[in-house]
């Protein structure tokens, strides 16, 4: 194994555009990729390109009706049908969607072989991540689910465990669908809790199918305006022990930046800090449990100068092995790009000012009067069980 990090990038992600008034605006991507280079992470890791997926791997996970229908539409907007999720106010259709679409999925996949293969040991697609695609329609801004596509191209080539682990602050229904009767996929999912936030799944009660598959799919359902503290302590009150148990060859996680206290879409209070810290957890994570095959994702995240570009640069920086200090100053060049590309000012610093960030952890005891401790009880008893783990 080469150890090198990957950062799989082609520019025509940027294609991925649902139009001038979508909240999922494509500039999220390129300052991303701007403020890599301008804080220097990609000399330190391979910048990657990979060719779209074709049917045959899209059909690992997508139904051929709806791969044309996705086509379809691609070529002629007019026509999208919106039985598939297609030409909605969430999923406008808009002319080379299928083509794009592929393209992040192909970055996804090429990032699973490469980790699998050996070929590197992280990699990084912060284009990825679209985790509401079902099998057979588009839903929640996601055409293709990559997520998805990327575990079952593991499974594909021999691996026999896979964690994922979604930290988004929407459910990864998506992933956990295309899961549910695989027990040889774990599927954990932090969100926000589902009378509050699209896409209303992910109930602490959904542990997969009944059988091989039962606690195969985990969901901490966090109450609206969980910050900092709470949140860090729901992911380790959860996803360690699981992933101690699971013994997975390749940890897949998913770093939807909407989780933040600034996002448009939601309702959760969450630092850049804080989500860095996570970030480091992942990362350490993966070398605890699977030898350090990690594969990262980007996904959700509206705030696309204060927050979405800060929170990926700080994720390929740890890829890379090259975490940048919360305290770095953000070079002036790029925050003069940003200001000339949306004429918003940009942020100074690589923190929100909350580093350190500190959580009790859940072994010292839990407040039944915690609505997030709460939130974490409902999970590990709805699932640890299953697992043959102590709730």
């Amino acid at each position: 194994m080469s150890g090198r990090a990957q950062l799989m990038w082609d520019e025509a992600v940027t294609g991925y555009d649902f139009g001038p008034e979508h909240p999922m605006d494509p500039v999220r991507l390129e300052l991303t990729r701007r403020l890599v280079g301008a804080l220097g992470l990609d000399q330190a890791m391979e910048v990657v390109s990979a060719k779209p997926v074709g049917d045959s791997t899209l059909r690992l996970v997508h139904r051929e009706d709806y791969i044309e229908a996705v086509r379809a539409a691609s070529l002629d907007p007019g026509v999208a049908d919106q039985s598939y999720g297609l030409g909605t106010a969430d999923d406008p259709a808009f002319a080379g969607m299928h083509e794009v679409s592929s393209l992040i999925a192909g970055l996804s996949v090429a990032a699973a072989e490469a980790v699998w293969r050996g070929d590197a040991l992280h990699a990084v697609n912060f284009a990825g991540g679209l985790h509401h695609a079902m099998p057979g329609a588009a839903s929640g801004f996601c055409i293709y689910n990559d997520a998805s596509l990327a575990i079952a191209r593991l499974l594909e080539l021999g691996a026999e465990r896979v964690a994922y682990v979604d930290v988004d602050v929407h459910h990864g229904d998506g992933v956990q669908a295309a899961f549910w009767e695989d027990p040889r996929v774990l599927t954990i999912s932090l969100h926000e809790h589902p009378r509050t936030l699209f896409p209303q799944t992910g109930w602490p009660e959904e542990t997969g199918a009944a059988g091989a598959a039962a606690g195969s799919a985990v969901n901490v359902a966090l109450p609206a305006g969980t910050g900092d503290e709470g949140w860090v302590r729901a992911f380790h009150a959860v996803v360690p022990e699981l992933l101690a148990d699971f013994r997975p060859q390749v940890v897949v996680t998913q770093h939807g930046a909407d989780t933040h206290f600034d996002d448009p879409l939601a309702h959760l209070a969450v630092s850049l800090d804080a989500q860095r810290a996570v970030q480091v957890a992942c990362h350490e994570l993966a070398h605890e449990y699977a030898e350090g095959r990690w594969v990262a994702l980007g996904g959700g995240g509206y705030a696309v100068v204060d927050v979405v570009p800060r929170s990926w640069a700080h994720l390929v920086g740890i890829a890379a092995g090259r975490a940048v200090a919360p305290e770095t100053v953000i070079p002036e060049g790029w925050r003069a790009e940003v200001f000339a590309r949306t004429r918003q000012l940009a942020p100074v610093r690589m923190s929100d000012g909350r580093w350190p960030v500190r959580w009790g952890v859940w072994e010292e005891g839990y407040d039944p009067g915690d609505r997030v401790d709460q939130a974490v009880l409902a999970t590990r008893r709805a699932v640890f069980p299953l697992r043959g783990l102590l709730a």
